[in-house]
């Protein structure tokens, strides 16, 4: 099956430019497309100082862009998106399809102190993870925010429902590729499946001294743990094919499922 990834910045109000590249994924014969994060809404350092009622008008406008591109284009849409109800403010990861929206609160959130989405967002910590899960032509696919790639709950829940294909939407900043590379490549070969990761672009100058550059290099890891069809810094996007079979192979090559299956362990 056939995966598009789009490399964007965070969207103008006017829906035109979505529309021209999901119109173009679909006509590649692409199923499903990802969006990386902060990019139906502001960037959280711009999101922080917005009042909620612009907050829910923009994820409100963006939603029901989605829903219609879903039907309009048979594709089934993977984005990160802020969430406002009863005066909280959730961080999530929607699915639009033709048979409707589905969002789940992202798991878990960044605490640092110059990026602090634990205060900001209304999240609440669960004690068992439980990622998005869908599936879709054959393939089960797993879905969850950046942030939550460090996190080994995750990736044991990916593992217990044999998650296929892991849809990673970022917004990684700062020169940190390097590190994302190679956890990646690490947890795509341990679990034996594929991982895209799709990073947003653009930059976001906080008056402070300090420019927020993000870099994009989008791309798919495949099973066996290499990097494959990688994107540039600038705003772009690819569609990708997906083989059952590469996933089969390296399955049964390695066998790291098996033997957890054969203990009980998952």
């Amino acid at each position: 099956m056939k995966i598009a990834a789009l490399q964007l910045s965070t969207l103008p109000l006017s829906n035109s430019k979505l529309n021209e590249y999901l119109k173009n994924c679909s006509e590649e014969g692409a199923s499903i497309a990802v969006l990386g994060e902060y990019v139906l809404n502001s960037f959280f350092k711009e999101l922080i100082k917005m009042p909620k009622y612009m907050i829910k008008e923009q994820s409100r406008h963006k939603i029901e862009a989605l829903e219609a591109f879903a039907l309009k284009y048979n594709i089934v849409i993977i984005a990160p998106i802020i969430i406002v109800d009863e005066e909280k403010i959730y961080k999530c990861i929607g699915k639009f399809s033709n048979s409707g929206s589905e969002f789940i609160n992202q798991e878990f959130l960044i605490d640092f102190d110059h990026w602090d989405e634990v205060t900001f967002f209304d999240n609440e910590a669960n004690s068992v993870a439980k990622p998005m899960i869908f599936t879709h032509e054959g393939f089960t696919f797993g879905a969850i925010n950046g942030f939550g790639m460090h996190f080994d709950p995750i990736w044991l829940a990916f593992m217990r429902e044999n998650v296929d294909i892991v849809l990673l939407p970022s917004v990684s900043t700062f020169g940190s590729n390097q590190r994302w590379n190679e956890v990646l490549k690490t947890r795509a070969f341990l679990n034996n499946l594929y991982i895209l990761r799709v990073n947003r672009v653009g930059k976001y100058d906080d008056n402070e001294g300090s420019l927020w550059k993000f870099y994009g290099n989008t791309y798919l890891v495949n099973p066996d743990g290499q990097i494959e069809n990688t994107l540039g810094e600038k705003e772009d996007y690819m569609v990708i094919d997906i083989q059952k079979k590469d996933i089969h192979e390296a399955r049964q090559n390695w066998g790291f499922h098996s033997q957890l299956r054969d203990r009980g362990m998952i």
